[in-house]
């Protein structure tokens, strides 16, 4: 290496057979100058060691990358967020603005400039800017990106879906090396929504649900007394023949469309009136609703929603939607935006939106909007109904995303994210191990869970259970399922932070440890990791919340639907947190900031405790077949974990199935379980609304 230093010490020599092998692989020769730039170690997704791979991606496709800076100062920047939650400290509540963090933390623009000049050398095009350095966005070939950042990008098979990624972590060389903090978007992972439809046969689903023109025809009742029932084979008497007896849930039928909560049930579940009583909905706070593509009806569709429910209209005064860049992808029948945007009104009628709307789905775009969010100050709130396994996510990305929701932490924002739906992912395709789900993982986000709601018949609740189905099918289209056939339907998500440090040992990612455990978990949570959910409402689709939707082509063409999903939980927090959020500034306090560190030590009667439930009618029931009779127990036939002695299951007659039915269980999600306190379902518990934002008037 002429001209450079003649000796090198062991690190540099394992890091030179390192580049040597990835600059072998991606065919791109590395100049005896590449040694003063940078490899950006973990940039890596875990699936890439044991994934099929399908192959190099096409060279020629133009791809977009963002690069991501090194901040300044950053461990003091963490101290000084962390004080602002403090009460001891001077700091406490005296939030940072923007322009505070570009001057005292963010890349310079001579850091920025030399960053691009990197991607010119490289042939890439400069797309944008990122505000205050913090990234810069570029736009080339697969080829170029590949050439600029040393890394073979392929094509791997992961689970159901094909996601490109690179082989290696990237290296980037030159000056720009030690101010690259993350490159993002040479994978093409995406976060996906967190949202459940109330399904009309057997399977979940995000998309397809009854249709309802009327929402006075849902019922507030979802469970309805008990029946018994008797399925044969055939229909004719011929064995197996299946018997069973118990709760009876009420979805769709052909007489009713079942049970739907509308925002006036909700409201009074939750003493949410007592609120609007005195004067407390959320007027001048804003709630940004993170969703990308973007809906042609979302206004027109919840103003209609809320002329049905006496809600305020949304106007150009109170609701506003904001595009990070052009959207390809803006259609019709976006459920997740509708359900967003109308529970987050139905809960604080006098708050203003902000529908904050990113191109794609990609970790890169939608990144980009939530840090829009934090640097524009387009929200006190920020709700995000999507989440990805971060077992599935590069350690950089989940660490962009922790840093993201730390500078809307230390801006007084709260970021809130719905914890999945997906239990523990201990039966997804997608993963190798139990994980949780990002970005809801960062200790400077608030994690939201869901459960599941019985009211009774003055809208009082009856029960609250932890989310968590199994479904059993008993009896389909003549034949008898011999023994009954169940799984895992959906369910809160949670569980410890595990997987945002990792090795690899015989070519499997192993996870070695999460986000540390924060300061306001300490003595609730166990472990030493970030646990998940904080706090949890509304999720359940069996006895989910209805939403009005525009589905052209279908007469009429807006219908009602029911929905769940920690979709619906998320957005219904956040509305509450921007009136605790009123509360506080009318008593003379401050914004609140980020919810969670304020979960853990509430007052008794601010939140219910969600503790583990039954009924003495569960469903069991037996089999004749040609060996004899077989019973089945309300376990059984639940398909519950032997440690789960305490949930709910009722019949439901599968409307759009002939001569169908099952068992669904509630109570029984996949790995987790609710208990006293703090549990790995529900977190704290669910609101009880008055008493909970009345808790922080002038807080």
């Amino acid at each position: 290496m002429k001209g450079k230093r003649k000796t090198a010490d062991a690190s540099v020599l394992q890091w030179l057979s390192y580049v040597t092998v990835v600059a072998a692989m991606s065919c791109t020769p590395l100049s005896a100058s590449a040694v003063e730039g940078r490899l950006v170690t973990n940039n890596t997704p875990s699936y890439v060691a044991t994934a099929k791979n399908l192959g190099a991606d096409d060279p020629a496709k133009l791809i977009e990358v963002s690069i991501w800076l090194q901040l300044h100062n950053r461990s003091e920047f963490d101290a000084l967020t962390r004080s602002f939650y403090n009460r001891t400290s001077t700091n406490y509540h005296h939030w940072l603005k923007p322009n505070d963090i570009a001057a005292r933390f963010a890349p310079t623009p001579q850091e920025a400039k030399t960053v691009q000049e990197f991607i010119a050398a490289d042939n890439l095009k400069l797309v944008k800017m990122g505000p205050s350095n913090f990234y810069v966005r570029a736009r080339g070939t697969v080829g170029d990106v590949e050439r600029a950042f040393h890394v073979q990008l392929n094509n791997y098979q992961v689970g159901d879906k094909t996601i490109r990624a690179n082989a290696g972590d990237p290296y980037i060389a030159g000056a720009a090396g030690p101010l690259v903090r993350a490159v993002s978007g040479l994978d093409s992972g995406e976060f996906e929504h967190t949202l459940v439809v109330r399904p009309t046969s057997i399977g979940r689903s995000t998309s397809a649900a009854a249709a309802v023109i009327n929402p006075d025809f849902f019922s507030s009742q979802c469970f309805t007394g008990t029946e018994k029932e008797t399925f044969s084979t055939n229909g004719d008497g011929e064995l197996p023949i299946v018997t069973f007896s118990g709760n009876k849930l009420n979805l769709e039928s052909q007489t009713s469309p079942g049970c739907g909560y509308t925002p006036a049930e909700i409201q009074t579940a939750y003493n949410l009136t007592g609120l609007y009583n005195e004067g407390f909905n959320g007027a001048g706070q804003t709630i940004a609703i993170v969703d990308w593509c973007g809906s042609f009806s979302i206004q027109a569709d919840a103003n209609a929603f809320s002329k049905k429910f006496g809600l305020p209209q949304l106007t150009s005064s109170n609701f506003h939607i904001i595009y990070t860049a052009h959207s390809e992808c803006i259609t019709f029948d976006q459920v997740e935006i509708n359900l967003d945007v109308e529970w987050a009104h139905a809960i604080a009628p006098g708050a203003n939106i902000n529908l904050v709307v990113p191109p794609s789905a990609s970790f890169q775009d939608v990144d980009e909007a939530e840090f829009d969010v934090a640097n524009r100050g387009l929200g006190n709130v920020l709700s995000g109904s999507f989440g990805a396994p971060e077992a599935f996510v590069a350690a950089t990305e989940l660490e962009t995303e922790n840093l993201i929701t730390e500078i809307g932490a230390a801006t007084g924002i709260s970021f809130n994210y719905s914890s999945g739906d997906s239990g523990n992912f201990e039966l997804s395709d997608n993963v190798f191990l139990p994980t949780v789900s990002t970005p809801a993982d960062s200790p400077w986000a608030t994690a939201v869970g869901g459960v599941t709601l019985a009211l009774n018949s003055d809208n009082s609740i009856a029960w609250q259970a932890g989310w968590g189905n199994n479904v059993n099918v008993l009896a389909a289209r003549g034949t008898v399922a011999d023994p009954p056939i169940g799984e895992f339907f959906a369910g809160s998500g949670g569980g410890p932070s595990n997987c945002v440090t990792k090795h690899t040992q015989f070519r499997r990612p192993i996870c070695t440890g999460g986000f540390l455990k924060p300061s306001y978990q300490q003595g609730s949570v166990p472990g030493t990791f970030r646990h998940l959910p904080d706090v949890s409402w509304l999720a359940d689709p069996f006895t989910g919340a209805v939403i009005l939707i525009s589905i052209p082509g279908q007469f009429p063409e807006r219908v009602f639907q029911v929905v769940g999903g920690t979709s619906l939980a998320a957005p219904m927090f956040s509305g509450l947190w921007a009136i605790a959020n009123q509360e506080a500034l009318a008593g003379g306090g401050t914004e609140l900031g980020q919810a969670a560190p304020y979960l853990y030590s509430l007052p008794a009667g601010t939140t219910y405790d969600i503790v583990p439930v039954t009924s003495k009618t569960n469903v069991t029931g037996s089999i004749q077949d040609s060996n004899g009779t077989t019973k089945y127990t309300a376990a059984q036939l639940a398909s519950a974990d032997p440690t789960q002695h305490q949930f709910v299951s009722a019949i439901w007659d599968i409307f759009n199935l002939e001569e169908a039915a099952a068992v669904v269980s509630f109570g029984t999600d996949i790995g987790l379980h609710t208990n006293a306190g703090w549990d790995n379902v529900t977190g704290v518990g669910t609101p009880n609304a008055k008493a909970f934002a009345d808790f922080f008037f002038g807080k």
